[in-house]
């Protein structure tokens, strides 16, 4: 049997949790859609647990239009309500606006550096940060880096991602291999980093 991050042993019993961390947490990813999709979810999940996001996560992409920024900007009143109605989604206001809001700061980031992953990936160079962790005990909630991050991200207009919230996006879309050191991912995601 494979060994996994000591933070999934609970969770075993639920298969949305071990596919997520055994084919996505991790993976960097530079697709802006795709960092969208984490930004929208990862803001949602403030207060929750994740297992309650990708439970939802259907219903996330039918709602906000594919995880379409361009589309989710265009949002309006209608589709607040829209929102706010869904059970689908988790229907909090603040997270509802705040997705919407993000999409129209997204997409003025994409004017300023062309890609949305050319801004975010720049904080490390364009390279996923490689830890070393023995367990979940050894992670943290937050960085200096993600630190950084948020405040930028705060100071260009963007809501709910405080710097516990960017850390996880940076460990959910591979700026940082979290995984620990005995995980079957650990090795497979440090390999793939380094074709980057």
């Amino acid at each position: 049997m494979r060994e996994r991050c000591d933070w999934l042993k609970n969770w075993e019993k639920q298969p949305i949790y071990v596919g997520y961390h055994d084919k996505e947490w991790g993976v960097p990813i530079f697709n802006d859609r795709k960092i969208f999709e984490f930004l929208v979810l990862e803001s949602a999940q403030a207060g929750l647990s994740w297992s309650t996001i990708l439970k939802k996560r259907g219903g996330y992409r039918q709602a906000f239009a594919n995880f379409d920024f361009n589309k989710v900007a265009k949002f309006n009143k209608k589709d607040f309500g829209r929102l706010l109605g869904d059970p689908a989604i988790i229907r909090n206001r603040l997270k509802i606006k705040a997705a919407i809001n993000n999409a129209q700061q997204f997409l003025k980031i994409r004017q300023e550096f062309g890609t949305f992953s050319k801004y975010i990936w720049g904080f490390v160079d364009g390279k996923p940060i490689q830890n070393r962790f023995r367990s979940a005990r050894e992670l943290p909630a937050k960085t200096a880096l993600a630190e950084k991050i948020s405040k930028d991200l705060r100071e260009r207009g963007f809501k709910f991602l405080g710097p516990t919230i960017v850390y996880a996006h940076m460990q959910a879309t591979g700026m940082v291999n979290d995984h620990s050191r005995n995980c079957f991912r650990y090795r497979e995601i440090r390999d793939l980093a380094k074709e980057i």
